[in-house]
């Protein structure tokens, strides 16, 4: 085990063999990473493990590696199973305490409710008046979610029943029917959610295609008065981007909890009075850690029983293929915002895009929060799992 699990978990995972803990609790070193991977059957790794190819690249021992999470980026999932070894996640327990999560970012960086913890803590405070510390009300304005899977969609509930607030979303595919009836859910190509939104809410996985899918052109796309929420993984956003149009009033303001070089912050990031800033605890609850582990526990005793492995993670197309659907259709929305009598479309490389191709592109593209997309599959019974 790379990190330390909740007590109750590792005591029942202790009953199937031998245990071998990390008692400081402190991220692996990639060498004692290798040394687990050439000693252990199963590894139980987490988010803070950096399984790259090269350590496939020699003979291993391990035949699992059971992932405490459910995002897998931090694993070469395609060296692995050339060497053998099998991956799995642990999806659908931490969609409540994620949403939660992101709600809460997204109330705290409306309300500058941890600027004005700190105006107070600091004894700058002199007490109440009319125009001091003024923030944006959240009720009744526009969502806009990217990555309508399970963690999106619980937030669209929350958001739309309990704050009467209006749902965009921007994903592969629609939700089903009853949903959007339910939510009064209108999908929309991201860069018209990005224009239209109070605020963008991220649940997408991290994957070649969505590396800094928020960069800097897609933040100019954005309202000045909006806010982006990131609850996904950190290099969905250009983080060195964001601390530009943070600075410059591009947008109003972001409420982060996972970062492009965890626990690395980008440079300048804390120092700005307009973002909150969480240390990755969308899912740190007592009750989903708990959750998280046995599911984690279920893949190991699948495994070691020989059973069909409950979440397990395989490759269905080479990881790093690219799909042009991005640069295009946001050169477009950049070009139209702009010059907006200008016809929809544009030369790039000498090609025309038009307007229905581009937007095909990008409703094709895999903005989700489920890893079932064109880069990786998850064979799971709920291809929407998060």
């Amino acid at each position: 085990m790379t990190r330390r699990w909740p007590q109750e978990v590792e005591a029942e995972l202790s009953e199937l063999g031998d245990v071998v803990l990390n008692p400081d609790d402190q991220a692996l070193t990639p060498t004692q990473l290798g040394q687990a991977l050439a000693d252990c059957d199963v590894l139980c790794a987490t988010v803070t493990d950096q399984l790259t190819a090269g350590m496939f690249s020699a003979g291993v021992r391990t035949r699992l590696i059971a992932n405490f999470g459910v995002g897998y980026n931090h694993i070469d999932v395609a060296a692995a199973r050339s060497a053998g070894v099998r991956v799995t996640n642990t999806p659908g327990v931490l969609t409540e305490a994620t949403a939660e999560i992101a709600l809460s970012l997204l109330l705290a960086s409306a309300r500058r409710t941890s600027e004005g913890e700190r105006h107070l803590r600091g004894g700058e405070w002199t007490g109440w008046r009319p125009t001091h510390m003024l923030s944006t009300q959240v009720t009744g304005k526009t969502l806009g979610i990217v990555g309508m899977g399970r963690i999106g969609t619980r937030l669209a509930r929350m958001a739309y029943h309990g704050l009467g607030m209006r749902i965009l979303y921007a994903n592969r595919n629609p939700v089903a029917e009853s949903v959007a009836v339910e939510l009064q859910a209108q999908r929309l190509p991201l860069e018209q959610l990005l224009g239209e939104a109070d605020f963008v809410s991220l649940h997408c996985p991290a994957t070649a295609e969505t590396r800094h899918l928020i960069d800097s052109r897609a933040l100019s796309l954005m309202r000045p008065c909006a806010h982006l929420i990131n609850t996904a993984r950190g290099d969905v956003v250009d983080e060195q981007a964001l601390v530009r149009c943070l600075s410059d009033g591009t947008i109003a303001g972001a409420g982060l909890d996972v970062f492009e070089h965890e626990p690395r912050l980008a440079e300048g990031l804390a120092a700005l009075e307009n973002v909150v800033l969480l240390p990755h605890m969308g899912s740190g609850t007592q009750e989903t850690r708990v959750a998280m582990g046995r599911c984690a526990l279920s893949n190991v005793r699948a495994f070691l029983t020989d059973q069909a492995l409950p979440n397990e993670v395989t490759v269905c197309i080479a990881a790093g293929q690219k799909y042009p659907w991005r640069e295009a259709s946001m050169e477009r929305s950049i070009q139209e915002k702009n010059h907006p009598g200008k016809e929809n479309a544009i030369q790039r490389g000498g090609t025309e895009i038009d307007e229905r191709r581009s937007d095909q592109r990008l409703a094709d593209a895999p903005v989700v929060d489920e890893p079932d997309i064109l880069l990786l599959r998850l064979h799971d019974a709920d291809l929407h799992a998060v």
